[in-house]
């Protein structure tokens, strides 16, 4: 990867938050088809199918930070991220901005409020309608919502195009006329547009080229000195998270397993899936070492283990794991964790 800017210093923990997350759950179910409708009623067991994808997140971001949220697939994480960003309700729990749960607002204010984050996805591509030209796609919601005037449409759009690093000159084109990186832009651009104040940011790398990826990061790092933006990175890549974030949290299967500065954590991380995680980061000091991945299979949501989720896959694992959920709690001053050993330290 090419060189990547360093992040600004860490936000103060007395900077108020801009986003609590509070006892989240998100649960999917399917409802039974006729024939599982007609077993039933023969008197065969039949359990309609219920995917635990977020399962009581408790977390706060704050403002002016960048909070890098990472797991690996199925842990629910881009989940979380929809709900923050409003796309989809939560099942249980509370989400508040600036102190207001989001589900107390309507008319005028839901709508400011949700425009106050915006997301940006992993696929540059599926998440830009390909019927429209990307002038449209940028500047239509700041029209439809009064942020800017008919008469003053076009010069608004060519500065947002200017400041997600595009030629304005290229805004008459559709998305499939661009470049993967270009695209990516695009949809930089079109967040922008709206004038928020936290971004989340979905997988938001993971699909380009890695010469590429740098470009964007630092993108992303430029906005957010200059219009002191707040973000929710979202990534599988830990090489990227320790580049971009002040702070990290860990999530396996639905549950946030720890929680601590970005230094801390790859540093001295604290749970063994963390642990596991980090052993698993191509480094030069280590690359005779022969990688393997954390051992074990993901267990599936749809039937989440007893007790700590981690337990089947955990080298460390008692009896207690199998048994008692471990409490997300405080070990040091600003970190998290949720395992059993730490109360036998």
């Amino acid at each position: 990867m090419s060189e990547v800017m360093d992040p600004p210093h860490a936000v103060a923990a007395t900077t108020p938050p801009i986003v609590e997350i509070r006892g989240v759950y998100k649960r999917f179910s399917r409802s039974l088809d006729f024939a599982a409708k007609l077993a039933r009623r023969l008197g065969v067991t039949v359990r309609e199918d219920v995917v635990h994808a977020v399962d009581g997140v408790d977390l706060s971001i704050r403002r002016g930070e960048v909070v890098g949220l990472v797991g690996e697939s199925g842990c629910g994480k881009s989940t979380l991220g929809r709900m923050v960003a409003g796309i989809m309700p939560p099942t249980e729990g509370s989400i508040l901005s600036h102190g207001r749960d989001l589900r107390s607002l309507s008319g005028v204010e839901a709508r400011r409020t949700k425009l106050r984050t915006q997301m940006i996805f992993q696929d540059p591509y599926a998440s830009l309608n390909p019927r429209l030209k990307v002038e449209d796609i940028v500047g239509e919601a700041p029209l439809v919502h009064g942020l800017v005037r008919r008469e003053d449409f076009a010069g608004y759009v060519d500065e947002q195009f200017r400041r997600a690093g595009l030629d304005p000159g290229l805004k008459k084109r559709y998305p499939h006329q661009f470049s993967g990186g270009q695209r990516q832009r695009i949809g930089i651009a079109r967040a922008l547009a709206v004038q928020p104040e936290f971004l989340v940011c979905d997988e938001a790398v993971a699909a380009l080229d890695v010469s590429i990826q740098a470009q964007i990061l630092n993108l992303f790092m430029k906005l957010r000195q200059e219009l002191d933006l707040t973000y929710l990175f979202i990534s599988h890549d830990l090489g990227v998270v320790e580049h971009l974030s002040d702070r990290v949290v860990i999530m396996y299967l639905g549950r946030v397993v720890e929680e601590a500065p970005a230094e801390d954590v790859f540093r001295s991380a604290n749970h063994p899936y963390t642990q596991a995680l980090l052993s698993e980061v191509p480094r030069i000091d280590t690359r005779k070492r022969a990688f393997a991945g954390v051992k074990g299979e993901i267990p599936s949501p749809l039937a989440p283990p007893s007790g700590c989720h981690f337990h089947p896959r955990c080298p460390h694992a008692m009896e207690r794991c199998r048994i008692e959920r471990p409490a997300l709690r405080e070990i040091a001053p600003g970190r998290r964790s949720a395992c059993h050993l730490n109360d036998a330290a």
